[in-house]
């Protein structure tokens, strides 16, 4: 398990030494203020598709499957962090390129709908995610990171690789 978290922060390094992301500030508190410190993501680049800042997506998943490991272990109530899980699974749809249904969403939670519903909804008040309908079918709705969810996400993964690397 060392050697595959270490496989995962050396990718992760790399990940940040190929592309120009990260900030110091905290990701949850983004104003949409352009930065002026060199590697900083801004809003308006994000917005123009001038940066991809998330990390391969075969990455998150990895992750994802490496988090759902561990109720293998320690059983499936002593790791509950279904927010997380949700966020992790909705940055590798964003990088896929790919929608992720309400229903499907839940799922990827590990906990009940009730719960998962409540845990989207104040994720939708933060202004991290974003719900849209289904053209063809207004029944089913859609759910993805909004730009400041998927801003804060690519600053958690910098910051991550940058002390992962040893960096300050």
């Amino acid at each position: 398990m060392a050697e595959e978290l270490l496989s995962l922060t050396n990718q992760l390094s790399s990940f940040t030494n190929s592309r120009t992301v990260g900030s110091t500030r905290s990701p949850f508190k983004f104003d949409g203020a352009d930065r002026t410190e060199p590697g900083a993501v801004t809003e308006a680049q994000l917005a123009h598709n001038l940066v991809d800042p998330l990390p391969d997506p075969r990455l998150v998943r990895r992750i994802i499957r490496y988090r759902q490991m561990r109720a293998q272990h320690f059983g499936p109530d002593l790791f509950a962090d279904p927010v997380w899980d949700m966020l992790l699974d909705l940055a590798a749809a964003r990088a896929e390129h790919r929608l992720v249904s309400v229903t499907s969403l839940c799922i990827a939670s590990g906990v009940p709908s009730t719960t998962a519903l409540r845990y989207i909804g104040v994720l939708e008040e933060l202004g991290l995610i974003e719900r849209t309908a289904d053209a063809r079918d207004r029944r089913r709705r859609f759910v993805g990171l909004s730009r400041k969810g998927a801003l804060a996400m690519a600053r958690y993964f910098a910051d991550v690789a940058r002390q992962a690397g040893g960096s300050p």
